[in-house]
């Protein structure tokens, strides 16, 4: 049953985001960039019904009154792509920094180029990156909201966390706070595999880290404080969910945390 649920998931989701593309193409055109954000924000709380109706997957949202007003860096956990798109009602004017080859797709790279995303070439350096932070900057002197993962790429829950050095250096540069979220979203929609699980989680906004740290010192404490309420609320989504299957490497962390406090 679970996999027949996924398949209709997967399959009502594809169709969820192509044809809410076509039919919204005129409307998110004609609109003001910032309304017509509100048919992407539509379209991900659409996915959000979806999935708990088809594969019976629910979540809640806890924190948010620790995201600040205007500007500020949104970083979260990142192991499926569920959170790719969850985020989107949650925050007022989002912004991702992206791979710029996402810009050259048929009409997703008008969506995005719409919303004023910063595209980035990831092999580049010099002037490029320098072209890329005074963009960032731009759009975010405007109030918005840059969403930015730390760890780069999706991780599978309870892998040994890999942070890159980037976050610091948006953090120092553009001098904004930094709200840290942890979530495990890959243990119901977990990467490179089309199941999705049934169950509840909880995605948990921590209190932002406001600017005026040195680099190295922040990216040391945003590893402290997210990699310690991830571990928690990992035990607590487990114990929550008794039926879910396990990766290895949520095993393997759980009896390593277990060991810990024996």
């Amino acid at each position: 049953m679970i996999a027949l649920r996924s398949v209709l998931f997967n399959t009502l989701f594809y169709m969820n985001l192509i044809g809410q593309m076509i039919i919204m193409t005129p409307a998110y055109f004609l609109l003001p960039r910032k309304k017509s954000y509100g048919i992407a924000k539509n379209w991900a709380r659409s996915n959000h019904w979806l999935f708990a109706k088809i594969v019976g997957t629910t979540f809640e949202v806890e924190g948010l009154e620790n995201i600040p007003k205007g500007a500020y860096i949104f970083a979260p956990k990142h192991q499926s792509f569920w959170d790719a798109y969850a985020p989107l009602p949650w925050l007022d004017d989002p912004l991702y920094i992206l791979k710029r080859e996402l810009t050259w797709i048929p009409l997703f790279g008008l969506y995005l180029k719409k919303q004023r995303m910063v595209p980035v070439d990831r092999g580049a350096r010099g002037k490029a990156m320098a072209a890329m932070m005074a963009r960032t900057k731009a759009e975010m002197s405007t109030g918005r909201q840059l969403i930015i993962y730390p760890e780069g790429t999706r991780r599978a829950p309870g892998a040994a966390p890999e942070y890159k050095y980037g976050i610091a250096r948006l953090y120092r540069d553009l001098q904004v706070p930094v709200v840290p979220v942890v979530m495990h979203p890959g243990l119901f929609w977990p990467r490179r595999t089309t199941m999705r699980y049934p169950g509840h989680f909880k995605v948990r906004i921590l209190p932002a880290i406001q600017p005026g740290m040195e680099p190295d010192a922040f990216l040391a404490h945003l590893i402290d404080v997210m990699e310690t309420a991830s571990d928690r609320l990992l035990v607590e989504t487990v114990e929550a969910n008794p039926s879910l299957p396990l990766p290895p490497t949520v095993v393997t962390r759980l009896a390593e945390l277990k060991a810990r406090t024996a």
